[in-house]
């Protein structure tokens, strides 16, 4: 725009723009949200062509001055967005040709909107993955308190949600944080390519001017500048990496939901949702339905959408820039926005829970659940190989199905009907605290392994 609010290219397309393609192509009321980093990066722009001569100091201070009174205007809320403007960048531009006047046309020396784009996205992003770290160490602490408080809770673990072995409730939940923490390498990986300034690509080809692109990689707080214009305008693949990593995050907040909404269900009743939590029924008074924990399952298939969504605008572009890219920002917005309100939601889950350590111990007994220590306790005591001790409890299992008895049920001279060289400390292996802290193999769910577990995710 220019100040007689007329597009810059109004000079070389005389005809008007469609009224419908004008709204729809105009992003402003998405891409508002960059204005911070907007006027941050022609702040910094105007300072370098300043110290490199390409214009006085007068007009960088005037541009710097105008530039400060838009943001406040903004956060203000006293500025107006039109989607006549088009964009966030044209919209201050238009802004600051009202408030200081032709020099404003200086401002995009050296620079297109190509790179200007890219240069407020990266940093706008750079920062989003920061918060999202930030939110992911919060939900860290959180599980490790949980964990503290429940290393000794004996719970079953399950396979095809079947009983298979004993577990500790704090094992289970630190599996979770081991996901974050990939999830956090994940989003720092993003990092490499973030951390490359655009700003000086221009157009596509770069730029005649005596730029210095080191000043502003420096000033923007980037690593490095960019090293070929035109990979830099049509590059996205930071965008995908961002996708992706949120994309994974919110499948693993995902898993853990689907899990709680099965362990609250009457079925299963392993935990209870305190009320902050929940959602009533309109119609049946008695219900108290995990609508919270469903909002999250269900969040993660916008975050997989939004992934495919921009792998398919990426798949037929030729090199440079094309209008289709515009897209990149509200996907990226979009799923920033959900995964966020998602790690919230979930910290607060996280908080407004109780476990049934009862129901937990009690279905802990149930299906045979130390068959495995009682192989393991032929290949130790009687030396048999696995595979023979294997088929041998599994003749116990199928005795004790046709009997109707636990394991705990069977005596001495049951067992030795079945196998004859049995000692009579088989009886130990059938204690399911026992089973829990006999897994003392690095990364088992033994009680004091979970203790040293607990410390190094403090101490990471």
């Amino acid at each position: 725009m220019n100040k007689k609010n007329k597009p810059v290219w109004g000079t070389r397309i005389k005809g008007k723009t469609s009224a419908i393609f004008e709204k729809i192509s105009s992003s402003i009321y998405i891409d508002k949200r960059l204005f911070k980093e907007d006027i941050h990066a022609s702040i910094i722009h105007v300072e370098m062509l300043n110290r490199q001569k390409i214009i006085n100091f007068k007009v960088k201070n005037k541009i710097i001055w105008g530039l400060k009174k838009i943001q406040n205007q903004i956060i203000k809320k006293k500025y107006e967005f039109d989607y006549k403007d088009e964009d966030i960048h044209m919209s201050i531009e238009k802004k600051l040709f009202e408030i200081i006047g032709e020099d404003a046309g200086f401002i995009h020396t050296a620079r297109s909107r190509n790179d200007q784009v890219l240069v407020d996205f990266k940093i706008w992003m750079i920062n989003s993955n920061l918060r999202l770290i930030k939110m992911l160490d919060q939900t860290i602490k959180n599980i490790l308190r949980i964990a503290e408080k429940n290393i000794y809770t004996v719970m079953p673990g399950f396979t095809h949600l079947k009983n298979a072995q004993p577990i500790s409730f704090a094992h289970y939940i630190l599996a979770y944080v081991e996901m974050f923490e990939r999830d956090k390498k994940r989003l720092k990986r993003n990092f490499d390519s973030l951390y490359e300034n655009p700003l000086g690509s221009g157009a596509f080809s770069g730029t005649s001017f005596n730029i210095d692109r080191n000043f502003t990689t420096k000033k923007l707080g980037f690593k490095k500048p960019t090293g070929n214009s035109i990979d830099t305008v049509s590059d996205r693949d930071f965008v995908l990496d961002f996708l992706y990593a949120s994309s994974v995050c919110a499948m693993h907040i995902s898993r853990f939901a689907e899990e709680f909404i099965i362990w609250n269900s009457d079925a299963f009743k392993l935990i209870t949702l305190n009320d902050s939590i929940v959602t009533g029924s309109s119609i049946m008074p008695q219900k108290k339905n995990p609508d919270t924990l469903e909002y999250l399952r269900g969040k993660v298939g916008n975050s997989y959408g939004n992934l495919f969504s921009m792998l398919t605008i990426l798949k037929g572009l030729p090199l440079s820039y094309f209008k289709d890219l515009q897209e990149d920002k509200k996907i990226v917005f979009e799923t920033y926005d959900n995964l966020s309100n998602s790690i919230k939601i979930f910290n607060d889950v996280l908080k407004n829970f109780t476990i049934n350590k009862k129901e937990m111990l009690e279905l802990a007994d149930k299906g045979y659940i130390t068959a495995t220590d009682l192989a393991d306790y032929f290949v130790k005591e009687l030396n048999y190989s696995f595979r023979k001790s294997y088929q041998l409890t599994a003749k116990i299992v199928n005795y004790c199905e046709k009997n109707k008895k636990f394991f705990s049920d069977l005596s001495i001279q049951e067992l030795k009907k079945i196998e004859p060289n049995i000692k009579d400390n088989v009886i130990k292996v059938f204690d399911i605290r026992n089973s829990v802290n006999s897994k003392k193999s690095y990364g088992g769910t033994s009680f004091e392994n979970i203790k040293k577990m607990i410390r190094k995710y403090r101490n990471a």
